[in-house]
């Protein structure tokens, strides 16, 4: 028997660096504590620019930086009250390396937490996540395409369509 998946998605086309960053900090206002964003998109395709965008809408004080080698970084809000984990799962050869790097502490932990490349660890993500598939186009020209799983995504994505 075939499946067909009816879960609604919404595609959106930034031009630029900054158009991306500004959809990512439109969404990043809408973030909650517990919200799981994967992004997927190949080597400059603008995870990091719409990480950087999400982190300052969500009210994160630093300015997030690729944690390619660090694996995952945390960044705060002035009042301390929750935590942003950006974590780049490029350099990890699976969900068996994965879980040495205290990804599953992350994925437990009351904050946001953005991976790029999650196809390496997919075993280990929850069922409940905002998916975004980042196809390059033109000079600066990017398509995210969002599909959410679980309410909690559809929510966003419906609050950012909003």
């Amino acid at each position: 028997m075939t499946t067909i998946d009816t879960t609604p998605t919404l595609t959106i086309t930034t031009h630029s660096p900054e158009e991306t960053e500004a959809l990512g900090e439109r969404l990043g206002r809408l973030l909650q504590p517990g919200d799981v964003l994967c992004l997927s998109g190949n080597l400059g395709a603008g995870k990091t620019a719409l990480t950087r965008g999400l982190a300052r809408g969500w009210g994160a004080i630093e300015r997030p930086t690729s944690p390619t080698f660090t694996l995952i970084n945390e960044y705060r809000r002035a009042d301390g009250s929750a935590r942003f984990y950006h974590v780049d799962a490029y350099r990890l050869s699976g969900p068996v390396e994965a879980m040495t790097t205290g990804i599953e502490d992350v994925l437990d932990a009351p904050g946001v937490t953005v991976i790029e490349w999650p196809e390496r660890i997919e075993p280990l993500l929850p069922a409940g996540r905002l998916w975004i598939d980042i196809e390059t186009g033109g000079p600066g020209e990017r398509t995210f395409i969002l599909r959410p799983q679980g309410p909690r995504a559809r929510a966003l994505v419906e609050g950012l369509e909003g």
